[in-house]
């Protein structure tokens, strides 16, 4: 046979798509060429394989070697074509029986033959059970994440001199998958005074509203935003299967850690560049919006961030999704989070204390406030003043609830909420997902006629835009099921309304 096949599969966002690697032994001077739109890394692979080859213990074939990676116009990227190649050219040459052709082969090889860890198996592994395929080859340390996606035999392989046995006779060398300490969340109870803004951080994770949280340097923006995380449910499985998909992808899944658990939280300094914060670079991966899916993203010094990053922010958060175009194509990540942005009244960070004065002038004060455009500040929920805590509270014995007694409630009102929105869509899981006509029929068919005054007098008074007022009644939806009411009252409108930004709006 001078002729072999077998599959791989390339990377597309978080989704993978069939590759066929095929290569063609031929006659004429000796030659390695590998066709059908390689990266750098690929067309590297030639050395690796070459030397993997020979001391796995195989012969190299000394002939015109001509490597095709089908289909031509998908770009093929990194070293997981390594074992598809090596072993194609083996079956090729005769070396090894073709028993791989209903397989999906992914690794790196090193130069001794061991096959590496490679970045994006999870979803490469799930776009077998999509397509018919059976079983996937994979390195052994990698088999944990492989068998995560029902439906497909994953078979680890430790060394390239194994291909040439059977599979059957492969011992099982799966690597223990380790689970990684949980995060050592901040516990709400920790935070001294403040206790409205713990309960706007218990609405907000109730119903995934986003929140801005403004006061001065030192009154404890940054560890209440911190401490959010521990107020969300644990990730149910099929979004820590979304999840995981996007840390492979992004090769940020600890070695041997099949499943991310936690909660993403994720805190960029505002220099993170516009590729680092909603993806994109030469290879394109996934930015921090998509690492904190599911999660939460936490923006601190806001105004500080760049008005091109700032701004990128507004299709995820109104869709969930973020496409990155780049010339050959697009590339769509999922990037469904609850953003938490802090920052201070001015430069100085003392504008309206009520103990430090302010050295900003009016201008500069206003100038800084408007580095934030009006239809960003439309996609916050919920704004809330963080004021400086005073002495007697720092001093006084903790006397707020816990995360975990907060986090029941908050389990409670979204399981209310998915199952009012369960026959809606299955994108839409909280209350801040919901649209123009889940608006109307969850919250203004229900607000109760002796509210209706109110909703009319927050429009005027407050300004608000068609957006703003769908979010108002968002979060008082959300204040009427954590108190289990159908309807939204009068005081569920009233603290709603008082969540939102006063002045420019």
């Amino acid at each position: 046979m001078t002729l072999a096949k077998v599959r791989s599969g390339a990377l597309v966002g978080i989704d993978g798509i069939p590759v066929e690697v095929e290569v063609d032994i031929g006659s004429g001077l000796p030659a390695f060429n590998i066709v059908g739109l390689p990266d750098t890394a690929v067309q590297e692979a030639r050395e690796r394989v070459r030397a993997a080859i020979r001391n796995a213990g195989f012969e190299f074939p000394l002939r015109r070697i001509t490597v095709n990676l089908a289909p031509a116009d998908v770009r093929k990227e990194g070293p997981i074509y390594d074992l598809p190649i090596a072993v194609a050219i083996l079956v090729a040459s005769g070396q090894v029986e073709d028993r791989f052709r209903d397989a999906v082969l992914l690794g790196e090889l090193s130069l001794d033959g061991q096959l590496r860890h490679v970045n994006g198996v999870l979803p490469l592994v799930a776009m077998c059970a999509g397509n018919g395929i059976e079983v996937a080859v994979v390195p052994a340390e990698d088999l944990a994440e492989a068998r995560m996606v029902e439906g497909v035999r994953a078979l680890g392989l430790a060394t390239l001199s194994r291909a040439a046995e059977d599979p059957a006779s492969w011992p099982d060398e799966a690597i223990e998958p380790t689970v990684p300490p949980p995060l050592e969340a901040h516990d709400i109870s920790v935070v001294q005074g403040q206790e409205h803004v713990k309960r706007a951080l218990e609405v907000a994770a109730s119903g995934g509203h986003n929140v801005m949280l403004q006061g001065p340097p030192g009154s404890g923006k940054t560890l209440l935003a911190r401490a959010l995380p521990g107020l969300l449910p644990p990730l149910t499985p099929d979004e820590a299967l979304a999840v995981t998909k996007i840390y492979s992808v992004g090769g940020m899944l600890a070695r041997n850690q099949a499943l991310v658990h936690e909660r993403p939280f994720r805190a960029p300094h505002h220099t993170v560049s516009h590729a680092g914060l909603v993806g994109g670079g030469t290879r394109i991966r996934p930015g921090e919006v998509s690492l904190a899916h599911r999660g939460v993203l936490f923006l601190d010094e806001f105004p500080e961030f760049g008005a091109t990053a700032l701004e990128s922010l507004r299709e995820p958060l109104e869709s969930g999704l973020v496409t990155i175009t780049r010339v050959r194509g697009s590339v769509t990540f999922p990037a469904s989070f609850l953003l938490v942005a802090a920052m201070n009244p001015c430069p100085c960070g003392y504008y309206g204390d009520t103990r430090r004065a302010c050295t900003c002038a009016e201008a500069t004060v206003s100038r800084y406030q408007r580095r934030i455009s009006g239809p960003l500040l439309d996609r916050f929920d919920i704004f809330i003043e963080v004021p400086r805590v005073e002495y007697g509270e720092l001093t006084s014995a903790p006397s707020g609830e816990t995360s975990e007694a907060i986090r029941s409630r908050v389990a409670r009102a979204r399981a209310v909420q998915l199952d009012r929105l369960r026959g809606v869509g299955t994108h839409l899981t909280v209350n801040a997902d919901m649209g123009p006509l889940e608006v109307r029929r969850y919250c203004q068919e229900l607000l109760v006629p002796g509210a209706q005054p109110l909703l009319a007098g927050a429009m005027e008074q407050l300004g608000l835009s068609a957006r703003a007022f769908h979010r108002v009644l968002k979060v008082a939806r959300t204040i009427a099921d954590l108190a289990s009411s159908e309807t939204i009252e009068t005081p569920h409108l009233a603290e709603a309304i008082q969540y939102r930004r006063r002045g420019r709006d």
